[in-house]
């Protein structure tokens, strides 16, 4: 099996080159600079080609994905600034890569005839009441920008492919870029307390955690969509960052706010984000470890 993974120097992307390379799966890593630019240790390519690919050029897409050989894409490039999107001029960009680039990459997979796994997002519902969402509920609503790109990319590879697997995750860190820990961690070493919002709830994503199960799809033809995060129950922001700092052996004290106390950011947030998944203990995967243990694994590696 040979795989191709868009958006190496994301979280995302880098993990599953490297869960790739510890199963000796061969890899073919892209992004859209000239070289691999993500973790400084460069650990993602190791054992991996690396290859420059601007997933929103429908003919580089065919060209390069054809040539790899490869029997499956793992798609983890997206438009990710929820808040920026919400502006005008970027509006055009963020659909030409999360909806446009998502459509062109399910067309060559379906020419190759190639399996493709799909990252998505609670964002694609509404973000209300207290109820789990379900992974094959269709009662869509995005509240923002992002949520509706990322919906619409869903679509094109539902709508074009047989073989795919749509992951929804929330909350996600990972070693390799910006994420809410290192943030929290960072603000933490210089205020002796910060306001966090305790009525937006959901459960935190580890990517290292997150690539070994999304390997362990490929491996299989249990198509469909999927939601994957760690276990370990939902839990708010302000839950969050208490054990944040519980496991960086901080003493900030976490002050819990609502959204509204807290103010209101140009995109507007999902109160809901739980995530059910069940689903997936049904088709014999192995769930992710609890997002406590999580935390303090990721955690203990960015000291």
């Amino acid at each position: 099996m040979k795989v191709f993974v868009t958006g190496v120097n994301g979280q995302l992307g880098h993990d599953v080159v490297n869960e790739l390379a510890a199963r000796s799966i061969e890899a073919v890593g892209s992004d859209i600079t000239d070289v691999y630019s993500g973790a400084a240790d460069g650990s993602a390519v190791t054992n991996a080609e690396y290859v420059k690919l601007d997933i929103t050029d429908k003919n580089a897409v065919e060209t390069v994905i054809s040539n790899s050989k490869c029997d499956v894409v793992i798609h983890c490039a997206a438009w990710t600034a929820v808040d920026a999107a919400e502006d005008e001029e970027n509006k055009p960009k963020v659909k030409a890569i999360n909806v446009d680039g998502t459509q062109n990459i399910a067309d060559i997979c379906k020419k190759i005839n190639a399996k493709m796994v799909y990252i998505s997002t609670d964002y694609v519902f509404n973000g209300q009441g207290t109820e789990p969402w379900i992974p094959d509920c269709k009662d869509y609503a995005p509240m923002n920008v992002y949520g509706q790109t990322k919906l619409d990319g869903e679509l094109a590879v539902a709508n074009t492919l047989e073989k795919y697997f749509i992951v929804r995750i929330a909350w996600v860190f990972g070693k390799n870029g910006k994420n809410f820990i290192k943030t929290m961690i960072n603000v933490g070493k210089t205020h002796d307390e910060v306001r966090v919002v305790n009525d937006q709830i959901g459960t935190p994503t580890y990517t290292f955690d997150l690539a070994r199960l999304l390997v362990d799809m490929i491996e299989t033809e249990k198509y469909g969509y999927y939601h994957a995060t760690n276990e370990g129950g939902y839990i708010s922001w302000y839950d969050f960052t208490k054990e944040i700092y519980k496991a960086a052996g901080m003493s900030t004290k976490v002050i819990p706010v609502t959204t509204a106390e807290y103010g209101l950011s140009k995109a507007a947030r999902p109160f809901n984000s739980r995530l059910d998944k069940s689903k997936l203990v049904e088709a014999g995967f192995k769930p992710l470890p609890t997002w406590q243990d999580a935390v303090a694994r990721y955690v203990k590696e960015l000291e």
